[in-house]
């Protein structure tokens, strides 16, 4: 199992709004290889949020598959302006992409 975390810093007081968005039911749960997707929000930071966004898959080949699906690059695109209205400025800071292999775990007992 993989975990590919996404890694956003934002704007102050954006992470609590915008973490829902990221575990909306849709197309994602149907791909193949997803197990599923979670939102962590980091603490204690005081000039900026960061949302870390964890997706676990099975294998990469079916993260890979994602990345270039028609479901990414709707998920991902940037509504349109209304006419006559300026683009809304994002409150993304910057991102980094981090993958992680699942080498061991433990899980509670009689839980």
């Amino acid at each position: 199992m993989y975990i590919v975390t996404n890694r956003i810093k934002m704007k102050k007081g954006f992470a609590e709004r915008l973490a829902p968005n990221f575990t909306k039911p849709g197309p994602l749960q149907e791909m193949e290889g997803f197990i599923k997707v979670e939102t962590v929000i980091t603490q204690n930071l005081e000039e900026h949020d960061e949302l870390n966004v964890n997706m676990y898959w099975e294998d990469l080949d079916s993260f890979q598959a994602w990345k270039e699906s028609d479901i990414f690059k709707q998920a991902h695109k940037r509504p349109e302006p209304k006419q006559g209205e300026e683009p809304k400025e994002s409150p993304m800071l910057g991102s980094e992409l981090v993958i992680g292999k699942v080498a061991t775990t433990v899980e509670a007992i009689g839980k």
